[in-house]
Parts: C-alpha cells; structure tokens; sequence
C-alpha cells in the first residue's frame, strides 16, 4: 500500500505529521489508501486476537488437564480475565489520549509487563475497537499535528511586516 504524496509543498519548518503504524501520515488527508487499511486493519486485529485467545485457551486446558485442575483452573482464568480487563483498559486509554496522559497504574510499563503480556488478548481487542472508530492514536497524533500547525502558523503570522527587523544581529541604531 504505498503513501499519497502531500498534496501541496510545506514551507521550511512548518510541522511534519507523525506516522501511525498500519497508516503511515495517511490520516492527515485520509485518502483512499486510508479508507482500505480502516477496513484491512480491523480485520487483521480481530484475527489476531482470535489467535492469542487460542494460545491462552491452549494454555489454560493444559493447566486444567493436569492434576490441579480445580482451584487453580478457577485462580489462572481469573487472572487471565482481570489480566485482559487491565490491558484493554489501558490500551484504549493509549490510543484515545495518547502516552503522556498515562498516570497511576496504567503508567507503569517494567513493573506490570507481565500483566500486560498476559493480557494482550485485551489489548488486541482494544485495538480492535478503537481501529473501527479510527486509527488507534490517531485522535493523539492529530490533536498535537494541529497544535503544532498553528503555532508554525502564529510564528510565521508575527513575521509578517519587516522580516528583516527581527534578523539577529540586528539591534536598534545608536544616534
């Protein structure tokens, strides 16, 4: 799937959109190529998290045909659903906010890795959700690519008049 050129050229220094994975900067004018990867991508996510519910249903039959299989069938799918919950929550607060909104729990990354590998099946489904609404992190990348817009556009708006009275070097003259 290849990119859309920009449409019209940027002048020097005005921002440049940040790629989304799965989407490149094709958000910023949604072409075509973003209407077949909303709909390609999607798809891909809940095939993806069809295969890890396989691979945690595989591991939890293992468990339950071994020995133990009562209380700690009842303790693995409990962890396994509160694991899911957690990471879902905290992917769809990523791709609706963005990083830098993360606070609390949701913030740790080292320290609760294993919660959010276990749990990855909630984290695909997140994404699931989130890429029928829009390209996850899309709402984030766009909000900080319009911030960013206008205040090239503010700088360059105070430029107007005299560009060369606000060269540096140039100071008031002396009489």
């Amino acid at each position: 799937m290849t990119e859309h050129p920009t449409p019209a050229p940027k002048p020097a220094g005005a921002p440049e959109p940040e790629p989304i994975r799965w989407f490149g900067t094709s958000w910023v004018g949604r072409g075509s190529d973003y209407r077949l990867r909303r709909v390609v991508v999607p798809i891909g996510a809940l095939l993806a998290t069809a295969a890890a519910a396989l691979v945690l249903r595989l591991a939890v039959d293992g468990v339950r045909l071994s020995d133990n299989a009562g209380f700690v069938n009842g303790l693995l799918l409990a962890a396994v659903a509160i694991c899911s919950c957690l990471s879902g929550l905290r992917s769809w607060k990523l791709f609706a906010e963005g990083k830098d909104q993360l606070t609390g729990w949701m913030a740790e990354e080292k320290s609760l890795g294993a919660v959010w590998i276990i749990g990855g099946v909630g984290a695909l489904f997140a994404y699931f959700l989130r890429s029928l609404v829009e390209a996850p992190g899309e709402a984030d990348k766009r909000t900080r690519h319009e911030r960013a817009t206008a205040a090239h556009q503010r700088r360059q708006a105070g430029r107007s008049g005299r560009p060369d009275a606000k060269a540096p070097g140039r100071g008031r003259r002396r009489r």
